[in-house]
């Protein structure tokens, strides 16, 4: 974030929105005609572009007198969209509805960016209830932060296990089940590689996915967790009677790194053994298009990856049908990790009645329903567990489909990515150490009290 505060950077935003018209990002569009004096302009952030033209439409046209400029922001991962977001509004070019994954969610709200949701939520909760019936309380609860909402939902994503099935059947093997474990993967992964110079498994170095699905199997995680008190007006009101909602707070809280405890060293350890054995390519950062590439081509037998992966894969010229999915095998636990996106409101940008408006709209069945990354192919698993069907699943060929939501139905347990305030300088620590180990310049053990101690200091200056 530099050396602007919060304040400094809403200055700067609201200086640069009373010239003439603020400069629009590469990629932004204008989905309305000129605004007249009467009319209000609003600045969205978003993915894609196209994914939202419906939704946009729509609210265009029961509200002529609004302008909105979607706004594309991309990145590698939702950490370099955070900054560049950061850096529109210390250019004075703020957006008023931000879109941000559970790597981000606190960041926003933590620094006071993000406008806390909870009194409009509770003005409003009639018009909430199927919403929140709808939709899984693990994944409400990382919408929270220090006891407030601050972000609706659309999509999440689970790391689950692809497997390829061409190579499976290549090596004589079947799909496993649910309860398959740790040692039935590495026997899998050993036959199939080297089948016309295939590898058995595949994964990338970042925060969501990378080695991190075995940090949580083998029942630990990179930072401490606990839940923050409060939340009750929350789960009172909208989860009350479900069971999955027994237990929880005010949302999550990482107190303290512990990056390099035995069982994250033993996680680390297995991860880079499998490099050193063959059964995995070089491990690079980015955002999985190299991986993609192997598996289309038959030259990857599993990799870690959501829901996202199953209409992906088959834009990447897959066959439906010739590639599945499972829960991730079980280690110590079988505990999955999970990141939640949605839109969120800027707190003092001057429209948030309006903004909230709109995301009145945004949550609606059948708005979500047609949103681009749903349809015609799913390129991420809705929130709503109503739109995760057959018909829309089911015409990419994966099988088990229901995987992706039942990571979070049965397997209470599964919980968010860490997500401190500070997680763009977080993430840039752990993935230089799980280069560092990966490439053989540190051994495991370096690697993890190294990261250990620079997340001891990055706590220490963010106290």
């Amino acid at each position: 974030m530099g050396n602007l505060s919060r304040r400094e950077m809403l200055q700067a935003s609201a200086a640069g929105v009373a010239g003439a018209a603020a400069a629009a990002l590469p990629g932004s569009v204008t989905l309305a005609s000129a605004p007249s004096q009467d009319q209000i302009n609003m600045r969205y952030q978003v993915f894609n572009v196209d994914n939202v033209q419906h939704m946009l439409s729509t609210y265009m046209e029961l509200n002529p007198h609004v302008n909105i400029e979607a706004i594309s922001v991309t990145g590698v991962d939702h950490q370099e969209v955070a900054t560049k977001i950061l850096a529109t509004l210390a250019a004075g070019n703020p957006v008023d509805v931000g879109f941000a994954c559970t790597e981000v969610t606190h960041l926003y709200a933590g620094e006071g960016l993000a406008q806390p949701l909870t009194p409009r939520l509770m003005d409003d909760a009639d018009e909430f209830m199927e919403y929140y019936a709808d939709t899984s309380a693990a994944l409400s609860e990382t919408m929270l932060y220090e006891g407030d909402v601050y972000q609706l939902m659309d999509n999440f994503n689970a790391a689950n296990m692809f497997f390829n099935k061409n190579l499976l059947a290549e090596a004589g093997l079947e799909m496993p089940g649910k309860e398959w474990t740790k040692d039935d993967f590495y026997g899998m992964a050993q036959a199939m590689t080297g089948i016309d110079g295939s590898f058995g498994y595949g994964w990338i170095n970042r925060f969501w996915g990378s080695w991190m699905p075995w940090i949580f199997v083998n029942d630990t995680n990179v930072l401490e967790e606990e839940r923050a008190p409060g939340g009750e007006w929350f789960w009172d009101t909208f989860y009350a009677g479900d069971e999955r909602a027994v237990g929880r707070g005010g949302g999550w809280r990482w107190p303290a790194p512990q990056a390099n405890n035995p069982k994250m060293v033993e996680a680390l350890e297995f991860v880079v053994s499998l490099t050193q054995e063959g059964l995995t390519p070089a491990v690079e950062i980015g955002g999985g298009t190299t991986l993609l590439g192997f598996f289309s081509g038959n030259k990857l037998g599993m990799t870690p990856a959501g829901g996202f992966w199953a209409g992906g894969l088959i834009n990447s010229g897959l066959e439906p049908g010739s590639f599945d999915t499972q829960f991730w095998p079980e280690w110590k636990s079988q505990r999955h990790q999970l990141g939640v996106c949605g839109p969120w409101i800027l707190d003092g940008g001057g429209q948030e009645d309006q903004c909230w408006d709109f995301l009145k709209h945004y949550k609606k069945r059948e708005i979500q329903d047609a949103l681009g990354h749903f349809t015609p192919l799913p390129l991420t698993t809705p929130t709503r567990r109503s739109l995760n069907t057959e018909e829309r699943f089911g015409q990419t060929g994966v099988e088990n489909w229901r995987v992706f939501y039942d990571t979070i139905d049965e397997r209470p347990d599964t919980g968010p990515i860490a997500q401190p305030v500070f997680v763009v300088e977080l993430t840039n620590i752990f993935t230089r150490y799980t280069g560092l180990a990966t490439n053989g310049e540190q051994t495991p053990q370096e690697a993890l009290d190294n990261m250990q101690a620079e997340m001891e200091d990055l706590y220490a200056r963010n106290a």
